[in-house]
């Protein structure tokens, strides 16, 4: 008996289908090489769709300056086509949320609608996309990953390619390959789509007044380290808080359960920060407003006007694995660069950049770590990306 049902090859092989890996995908498919984009889900789009965090955070700096383009702009653009929600014409443009500063472009949209651009966006650059599908182990040649094991409904199969991206938001590929990975602590704050009596229709909700907890909540399991139980102990719990608070509001009188209930619930979860790589350059808290010369594109702070950071391109590469980049929540950023690099654009923003860089090993040959940051940055800049501060106005430290 054959131990593998198919044996496929590809020039480059992007696993996890968030914003993140889509924007990889189409950036190397654009370049002619054949990509594949292996998703366990059903779904594309990551926390953004199926885990229904449904805003599209800012691209500039919180004052009018455009900071991230690029296929995580055209993201941006097309988020809204299938939705309720409009984009701002202009930078500076007003946001819908009290808590962050109103000169902020963002927008919320509709996680069926964005899933349906998104496809379109793989559709067209010609990437052949495997839903339902499951990376379950690594095949090493040396340090380098030369093959990925895929088991769907066809069964257990191998997929081969001349360079890999994680975009798994986990590690996955990197911490089968043996990579060293950080972890840290989560709060749970839960999304959902409910009604809602002052709608007239569905209601897109972030939040719904739960605090959030650590992982040292009780019901949790102790740790840092994200394991199976804890992924089912974590989204048990966001059920149990859900159904406290729709009991507490109607004990309250102040709605009725035919007015306010919940639609949809995320279909994955909602971890913010699961597992980032030890890369050959981590970016961390006191990074912000560091010059790199290996930049690959900019990103501010959304949670607060007036910071902004240069992504080095040794970021997007694992300190020891070889064949791979990381791109997205999974790319070498903790501490509070965690918090800054998790986020949809900033996280499209690299997959782009880990697209190309993929696209780039294949083409050449070469391994992931022989690839010159300074043809990426080409690359970048003849699609009018922007990579150092000095180049939007403002000042880097050394």
């Amino acid at each position: 008996m054959e131990k593998y049902c198919f044996d496929k090859e590809y020039d480059v092989a992007v696993v996890g289908a968030g914003v993140a890996g889509v924007a990889a995908a189409v950036a190397a498919a654009r370049r002619g090489r054949k990509t594949v984009l292996i998703e366990k889900q059903s779904l594309i789009g990551g926390l953004a769709t199926s885990g229904l965090i449904f805003i599209y955070l800012p691209l500039c700096d919180g004052n009018g300056r455009q900071l991230i383009s690029g296929i995580s702009e055209e993201m941006l653009k097309k988020s809204c086509e299938f939705g309720p929600f409009d984009v701002s014409l202009r930078w500076g443009g007003t946001s819908r949320r009290n808590h962050r500063p109103s000169n902020r472009y963002e927008v919320e949209f509709s996680p069926a609608g964005f899933t349906l651009s998104l496809d379109e966006m793989l559709e067209d650059a010609n990437v052949d996309l495997w839903l339902d599908s499951r990376v379950c182990d690594c095949v090493l040649q040396g340090d380098r990953i030369s093959a990925v094991e895929v088991e769907n409904t066809t069964g257990r199969g191998i997929v081969r390619a001349g360079c890999f991206v994680d975009a798994s938001g986990e590690a996955l590929l990197i911490r089968r390959a043996g990579g060293k990975v950080y972890y840290t602590e989560n709060s749970q704050t839960m999304w959902a789509i409910e009604t809602a009596p002052d709608a007239s229709c569905y209601h897109f909700t972030g939040d719904l007044h739960i605090n959030p907890f650590k992982f040292t909540d009780p019901e949790v399991p102790a740790g840092d380290a994200v394991d199976g139980k804890t992924v089912t102990a974590f989204t048990r719990t966001a059920w149990k808080h859900l159904r406290e608070y729709y009991r507490a509001n109607y004990a309250s009188g102040k709605v009725a359960c035919h007015e306010n209930y919940p639609v949809h619930l995320p279909a994955m979860p909602q971890f913010r920060k699961i597992a980032a790589i030890s890369g050959k350059t981590t970016l961390d808290t006191q990074d912000c407003f560091k010059h790199f010369d290996d930049s690959i594109g900019l990103t501010g702070d959304w949670r607060a006007a007036d910071f902004a950071w240069e992504t080095p391109f040794a970021a997007l590469l694992p300190e020891k694995i070889d064949g791979v980049f990381a791109a997205g929540r999974c790319m070498a950023a903790i501490g509070d660069a965690w918090e800054v690099y998790r986020v949809i654009p900033t996280a499209a923003m690299t997959g782009e950049a880990a697209g190309i860089a993929a696209a780039i090993a294949s083409e050449k040959g070469c391994k992931a770590s022989e690839v010159n940051a300074s043809e990426v940055q080409s690359a970048l800049r003849k699609l009018n990306v922007k990579l150092h501060l000095e180049e939007v106005g403002l000042s880097s430290k050394a």
